[in-house]
């Protein structure tokens, strides 16, 4: 009954901010998604923080379509084009239709192939279908961390169906200027809703815990990738973090941005992230008073860290 209920949420979605009251059994909502749960790869993932990927890898899961639509976005030939809020299919051919049960079972496969984890990247329009596979995979022994891997743009309301099925949260807090969101997001409201979100994260596992590997059994470790021309923005979103939380979360600063092609109005997105610029914000970040973090090292603004997206551990006997 409970899993019932909670699909109805389809009908007329509004589980993330955009609200577009779409019956998502009918027609794809501003997320580019119907009720299916579509996903583009599943996989062993060595490029997380350390305490996530480890030795073995994070068992990710790539979902498609998202209800954000940053202009700058690496994985957008899964992701759609939300922020024009085009109402059709952008799954892509690589992209694979499951059901509940299947992707239960991605989930116990990646286990048995020695996964830290079992990380989710962009659930939110999914979180109905979400919980109740991951609810079938735990009475199947799936007994590893599950992580939240999220832009952030969330509903509170809709994270508190996940209360006790996530064991680690890695949101992004990508801009506190709504100006920004707005221009690279079509989000102006990202902050009101991403600062709420990461509260209720927060609220729901309050206190990190590692295994005696190092590896994160729960926590929540809040992302923030450094944009181009956008350090002020960097040194807020920052500072709001450490002193709303302080050590109680990890903060992994990221400098990974990397140009990709479409951004002819954005020409100043059309660069890297400099060594020197980077340093700075991370001197600030120290001089604050940042312990629980992770920074960067090295060229890691590559295209080679983004995944092949080819269905790889999605299909099945029944839907190659």
């Amino acid at each position: 009954m409970k899993d019932r209920e909670s699909l109805k949420l389809l009908t007329e979605c509004r589980i993330c901010p955009r609200n577009c009251g779409i019956d998502r059994y009918q027609e794809t909502g501003v997320c580019g998604q119907g009720a299916g749960i579509q996903a583009a790869r599943a996989s062993l993932h060595m490029w997380e923080e350390p305490c996530i990927s480890g030795e073995r890898g994070s068992g990710t899961v790539f979902f498609t379509g998202c209800s954000m639509g940053c202009v700058f976005c690496q994985n957008r030939t899964i992701s759609g084009r939300s922020q024009e809020r085009i109402r059709s299919s952008h799954s892509s051919d690589t992209s694979v239709e499951v059901s509940n049960e299947r992707l239960a079972d991605i989930f116990l496969q990646l286990q048995e192939q020695g996964a830290h984890n079992i990380n989710l990247v962009t659930p939110t329009h999914f979180i109905p279908q979400i919980a109740i596979a991951i609810d079938k995979a735990k009475q199947q022994k799936l007994n590893i961390p599950v992580v939240y891997n999220t832009s952030s743009y969330e509903k509170t309301e809709s994270l508190k169906q996940l209360y006790g099925l996530i064991d680690i949260y890695l949101p992004d807090l990508k801009f506190m200027d709504p100006v920004l969101s707005q221009k690279y997001a079509k989000a102006q409201d990202y902050f009101q809703y991403a600062s709420d979100a990461i509260e209720e994260m927060v609220r729901q596992i309050p206190r990190a815990a590692f295994d005696e590997e190092g590896m994160m059994e729960k926590g929540v470790i809040v992302r923030h990738m450094m944009l181009p021309d956008c350090y002020q923005d960097s040194k807020n979103v920052i500072r709001y973090l450490y002193e709303r939380y302080h050590n109680q979360i990890y903060i992994s600063i990221m400098n990974q941005y990397t140009p990709m092609p479409g951004l002819e109005d954005y020409p100043e997105l059309k660069r890297r992230i400099g060594k020197r610029e980077y340093d700075r914000l991370i001197d600030f970040a120290l001089k604050l008073g940042v312990e629980n973090g992770f920074i960067q090292e090295g060229n890691t603004a590559l295209e080679s860290f983004i995944p092949e997206f080819n269905g790889e551990g999605i299909r099945d006997k029944g839907n190659v």
